[in-house]
Order: C-alpha cells, then structure tokens, then sequence
C-alpha cells in the first residue's frame, strides 16, 4: 500500500455519521499535484446542507460520547497514535503528492502530527476540577470539567495532518464531537486520517468530513447553528477575522491560529554557523509555507555579510524537484497563485534596492516552483519585510543596537514565532520578555511542539494548541456550591 492506495476511492467522500458518502447533488472536484498541475483524483464537493448533516451527526453524537470514560478515549488516541506511526510511509507519500513537500519532510511531520494523539492520550485521563473549602468557611466549592460539545475545525493546506491532529486529538480527549472541513487543496490526508480513526475505533459521528470548494457557505451555515458551541481555525488572518465575526451570533468559544511575520534576529555575539543552520530549519520549513516560517531575517551589521554568504552558499545547493523523488530537498509551492505572490515579492524588493545572492528567478514549467532565494539589503519598508511571504526566500536587513533590533522585530501587525541568536543570557532573558509574540526560539529555529502551548497574539490570534494548555480549548467549567454539613 503506498500514496494514493492509502486511500480507496469509496473514503474519497463525505464521511458523516460513519457512513462515507457522496455530496447530495453528486457534484466532485478535483485534487491536483502540484508539482505537474496534474489531476490526482477527485473527491466529494459537499454543499451546506451536507455540512448540516455532518453537524447533526456531530451533535447526536455529543452526549453518548461525553459520557464514554476518559480510559476509553485515551486508548482509541494511543491506538491512532501507533497506526499512524506504523503507517509512516504511506502517509507521507500521500501527503507528497497533495501538497508538494518531500517524503522526507512529510515523515518529519507525521511524526509530529502523531504525537499529538499520544500525548492528548496521556491527557485525556488527567482531566480535573478542584475540591476546597468556601475562605469565611460554611460550604464547600466544587469545580468540575465538561466537554465544550459539538466543534467545527477548518485546516489549511500547508501541513494536511499535523493541523488536524494538533485539533483533533484534544476534542477527542476532552469528549467534544466535531466537523472537519479540510482545505480543498489537500482534503485527501485528512480523509484517509478520518478512516484510520474509524478502524481504531473512533464512534460514529464523533468525527465529521466534509470536503468542499464552498468553504465560505458551509462556515456560514454551520456556525450560525446554535448546536454548534466551538469553531477552530487554522489560516490566514483575513478570513480568521470574517470567522470570529461570525462566531459572534452564537457566541461560540473560538480559537485562532492566524499568519505570522517571524523576525530572525542575529546579534553580533551569536555563532553564526548555529544561526545559519537554524536559519535553515526557520525559513525552509515546507519551502518556507509556515505560518512559523522565518520571514525577516534582522541580522547586525557585523555579522550580516558572513551571514548572507553563508546562508546564501547552504540555499543555492538545495535541489529542487518534485517532493517523491530521491535527493529532492524542495518541492512545488501549493499553486500558481503562490508562486506570482512569491515573485512578486521579490521583484519588489529589488526595485527597493535588495540584491540577490541567490535563486529570484521563476523555473520554467511544468508545476508551481519558485528556487530557495536570498536577498541581502532589503528595505525595512519593502513590502517582503511586511506580508507573510509563504515561500523560499530569506529577506536580510541589518541593525546596530538591541533597542533598534527589538523595536524593528515588534514593528509587525503579527505576534506568533520569533527566533532570537546570541550567546548572551541575561539578554536571552531581556529580548525574550521584550519580544511580542506567542512563541520565542532561542537559539534554534525548531520551536513546534506537542508538549508546548503554540500560539499567538495580536493579528495571529487567540487560545493555545497543544500543550497542557490545549485541552482547556475544549472543555467548560461548572462550579457546584454545597452546603457544609
């Protein structure tokens, strides 16, 4: 069983309330490699009535499966989390072939994905209110955790599994039911997802796929059904921002996972061989289309050029190609669209006055690449330095002093990753509390884990995923008076 085998074409539907199944008016779409334009396969176009279905099967779901003991949920998690595991390279092919990144950066991130579901497995049988005694005395004070209910979940393209697990698992855990709309993009990991959770033992109607190229009509209705008590979002902050006001009618518990714009920040004491190599993880990371991905590169002025060269030299020697073949280091962006915005980017900064060390040009044909790209002297204005470039280009500028550096890292409408280099603690300490966002790399440019609360502020967002701090996205605290004696 390899790719597309992972797959059987009667799970290339709708799944809802355990039964895979055509959109109601039979209508498909089809799910392209992005490395050639061709047509993989297709697979169900659901309507808003099909997502209403999705969400009735969800919320007659809900009660039975809040009531299922914390063991059992745990042990369907733990079996999810070793099928995933032993089915590593099936997985990772698929996801290759939907979203471009190679098999061996799609194997890095089942394995992170997967550890979502181990972890929320340990979790899910550590779920606990409190017990203690009223301060004036007289009663008792009782707090006790309930599932939030019915959830509805929007993944991006980017990472087709670990987006979902990171979402999944901890409703799982918590006893919240939920619908899925995957990116019409990459909606074929997440199916295959679906059913491996099936086989393990999920209940039926506990989680809910529906795939659709009407993304805005099925959010519409869905979320404006006072059933539904959660909506979680992965993606940029525009359409985050369409969603939250949304959520208001209902006044659902939201939580937000929005773009970034990460500093990179490369003081005049760090080893700049450590910053390069984190710099490589930083930037490269999916070819660059994360929302963690280091997009400013602010690097001291004395330090800059040895930076440049050698980021530059570590860049140009990556291959490019189609994400299943051997030796590939970087595949195809996601689609056309992603490579004109890339480019423009770049050609933008150019006219500002950037030079290129290395890649900037646009491959010919077929499939969407764009080459990993440096560009040294770039404007702090230039427009690269101010949207999420999504892609395999590091922006350098440079700065003089810690202030000008902090200042210029906050100067962002964005809060989620940032990546600090120095070899200095008491000023790892002071930039770190300095920094505005949800999440600071000292030192490495790998900062995603399971175990760690990851999330944002300001335009990218609200709540926490993973973590201890994850599972209390889905549940409710109840507070129960009782009387003494």
């Amino acid at each position: 069983m390899t790719g597309l085998d992972l797959l059987p074409p009667d799970r290339r539907r709708l799944l809802i309330a355990g039964s895979w199944q055509e959109a109601a008016g039979g209508e498909r779409f089809d799910v392209v490699d992005p490395a050639d334009g061709s047509v993989l396969t297709t697979v169900a176009d659901a309507s808003a009535g099909d997502a209403m279905d999705a969400l009735d099967a969800a919320v007659a779901a809900q009660a039975d499966w809040a009531r299922t003991p914390p063991r059992e949920r745990s042990e369907i998690l733990r079996r999810a989390f070793e099928r995933l595991t032993a089915q590593a390279g099936d997985f990772a092919e698929l996801m290759s072939l939907e979203m471009g990144k190679t098999v061996a950066e799609a194997k890095g991130e089942l394995t992170y994905g997967a550890e979502f579901f181990r972890w929320y497995a340990e979790e899910a049988v550590r779920i606990h209110g409190r017990w203690m005694q009223a301060p004036a005395g007289g009663s008792r004070l009782l707090t006790i955790k309930k599932p939030v209910g019915p959830c509805f979940f929007v993944t991006p393209w980017n990472f087709p599994l670990a987006m979902g697990t990171r979402k999944i698992a901890p409703a799982i855990a918590a006893g919240c039911t939920m619908v899925i709309k995957p990116a019409a993009q990459t909606p074929l990991t997440m199916l295959a997802l679906a059913g491996l959770l099936a086989d393990v033992g999920l209940p039926d109607g506990v989680l809910n796929i529906v795939t659709t190229t009407s993304a805005g009509e099925i959010g519409e209705a869905v979320m404006s059904d006072d059933r539904l008590r959660k909506v979680s979002f992965t993606g940029s902050t525009g359409v985050g921002k369409v969603l939250v006001r949304q959520s208001a009618d209902q006044l659902l518990r939201v939580s937000m996972e929005l773009g970034g714009n990460a500093p990179f920040v490369v003081f005049e004491d760090a080893d700049v061989d450590a910053a390069v190599d984190g710099a490589m993880i930083a930037k490269m990371r999916n070819m660059g289309e994360a929302c963690t991905s280091a997009n400013r590169f602010l690097v001291h002025s004395s330090v800059a050029t040895e930076f440049a060269d050698k980021l530059g030299k570590r860049m140009g020697a990556l291959t490019v190609g189609r994400g299943q073949d051997e030796g590939v280091d970087v595949g195809p962006l996601i689609d056309e669209k992603a490579v004109e915005s890339v480019s423009q980017l770049v050609t933008d900064a150019i006219h500002d006055g950037a030079t290129v060390v290395t890649g900037g040009t646009v491959p010919e044909g077929p499939g969407y690449f764009y080459p990993p790209t440096v560009l040294v002297d770039v404007a702090a204005e230039s427009a690269i330095n101010v949207e999420e470039i999504f892609g395999p280009v590091a922006a350098i500028t440079t700065f003089e002093t810690e202030e000008e550096a902090i200042r210029r890292a906050n100067d962002t409408d964005y809060g989620l990753a940032s990546y600090v280099y120095t070899r200095d603690l008491t000023r790892t300490i002071r930039v770190a509390e300095s920094l505005d966002f949800g999440m600071v790399g000292i030192n490495t440019g790998l900062i995603s884990n399971p175990a760690a609360p990851f999330g944002g502020m300001k335009a990218s967002g609200f709540g926490r995923e993973g973590g201890f701090e994850g599972i209390e996205e889905y549940l409710e605290t109840t507070y129960v008076a009782l009387p003494a004696g």
